[in-house]
């Protein structure tokens, strides 16, 4: 067999495990070349929300690849980009109050809008001058077992790992604060007040309510209220990392809106055009703007890329507005929060499962196993029962997790809940 000159990611090509070729989708089904239907129950990787190719979106890319494909965006700008950031000002302003977060600055991925957040956050307290006498701020904070994105400055502001262990010359130091599992929250807020008082940092970045690739870990949301409070006390920016948690999955349009808490950033991506296409945009506060507008051209935001807001994405994601403003979403995301708890409680009465766990429509658990953690030898036995099954169902070692589109039919999800279920005879046999 020839062997393809695809470099995949995430993907030990060592082991020779079969890649399923995709030939179309609709809603939340994959079909594939050999005729099989799979069943989409991570959102292709925590991106598509409605389905894939929804119509209104792929009508909308469709019209404006006819109109404009792309412009360059430093000094230029087009109707898409200026539309879609004006509706996503009022529509971030309805969920967390009147000009929580004015401004929009456009790029390409989830790890992009996380390194432009880093890079405003910086740019903020470079441009703002000295802070009684001292230098200008410049370390960051993280929350444990976070993760977010690829690129170096997402890296260094992740958890370290097998994901960044061979790159651990590139990336920079970090200050830490300890997850706030049950039991340990107050540990947690005094690390973090401690590292505000005597760190002095720029910024302190989180996944709000929800810590995806670190193994989907869950806090309440008022943690998440409590850790904003201590960054604002000790005038330490606040950035919101909303990639994945954003978008309806934690069962509201943002996280941080069942918090009630406002960022000073917001980074957003994945499903901003409904998983269509890639873009993300980091939203940020007056403040954070204003420190860079000036008429020195040294305080300008040096950030870009040749795509930065390109008009087929945005006309994509000015869709998937439409969608949200038209159609039912809540009551889907509703109802499949509903049904992904109903299979909570049935997989908690599973052996071998622990720790089953629902925020909003996301449904995760932990299988007992002596090999625990990202590189749990259960993985690759657990990838193959789901794909054998015809479950685009992706673990994080002994972690699995369910993140489907919001359409996705009750029968369908049924197979995903009984196919963990059945995982949990596989590791007993």
């Amino acid at each position: 067999m020839t062997r393809s000159p695809v470099w995949h990611p995430f993907t030990q090509h060592g082991l020779a495990e079969p890649i399923p070729l995709i030939t179309h989708a609709e809603g939340a089904i994959l079909h594939t070349s050999d005729g099989r239907r799979v069943v989409d129950a991570i959102s292709s990787w925590w991106v598509t929300t409605h389905g894939h190719c929804h119509p209104g979106i792929v009508a909308a890319i469709a019209e404006q690849a006819g109109k404009l494909d792309q412009l360059i965006f430093a000094g230029w700008t087009h109707e898409p980009a200026e539309r879609l950031a004006a509706e996503l000002v009022a529509l971030i302003a309805a969920e967390l109050g009147e000009r929580a977060l004015p401004y929009v600055f456009f790029s390409d991925s989830g790890s992009t809008a996380v390194e432009v957040a880093l890079k405003m956050a910086l740019g903020y307290w470079a441009n703002r001058g000295p802070e009684n006498g001292k230098a200008p701020r410049h370390r960051l904070l993280v929350l444990e077992h976070s993760y977010h994105g690829d690129t170096i400055g997402a890296m260094s502001v992740g958890a370290r790992g097998v994901f960044n262990a061979a790159y651990a010359p590139l990336l920079f130091d970090v200050g830490t604060i300890p997850f706030p599992a049950p039991g340990h929250e107050q540990a947690c807020l005094d690390a973090l007040e401690r590292a505000c008082k005597e760190e002095r940092p720029a910024a302190f970045i989180v996944e709000p309510l929800v810590l995806g690739a670190g193994g989907m870990l869950f806090y309440p949301p008022k943690m998440l209220r409590s850790m904003r409070a201590i960054c604002a006390q000790h005038n330490v920016l606040f950035i919101a990392d909303e990639v994945m948690t954003g978008w309806g999955r934690t069962g509201s349009l943002l996280a941080c809106s069942q918090a009630g808490v406002v960022p000073d950033i917001v980074c957003l991506a994945k499903g901003i055009t409904g998983g269509a296409m890639p873009l993300a945009v980091t939203l940020a506060s007056e403040a954070v703007y204003d420190a860079h507008y000036s008429t020195d051209r040294a305080k300008t935001f040096y950030h870009s890329s040749s795509y930065t807001a390109n008009p087929i994405a945005c006309a994509a994601a000015l869709a998937n507005l439409a969608v949200w403003r038209d159609e039912p979403v809540g009551e889907r995301i509703a109802t499949l929060a509903a049904r992904q708890e109903a299979g909570r409680a049935m997989l908690a009465q599973v052996p071998l499962v622990e720790n089953a766990r629902v925020c909003g429509t996301i449904l995760a658990l932990d299988y007992k196993v002596e090999s625990a953690g990202y590189l749990s030898t259960l993985a690759p036995r657990l990838l193959a029962h789901f794909r054998e099954a015809d479950l685009l169902i992706r673990p994080l070692g002994n972690t699995v997790y369910l993140l489907p589109p919001y359409c996705i039919e009750e029968a369908d999800l049924a197979l995903c809940h009984a196919a963990l279920a059945q995982a949990a005879e596989l590791i007993a046999g």
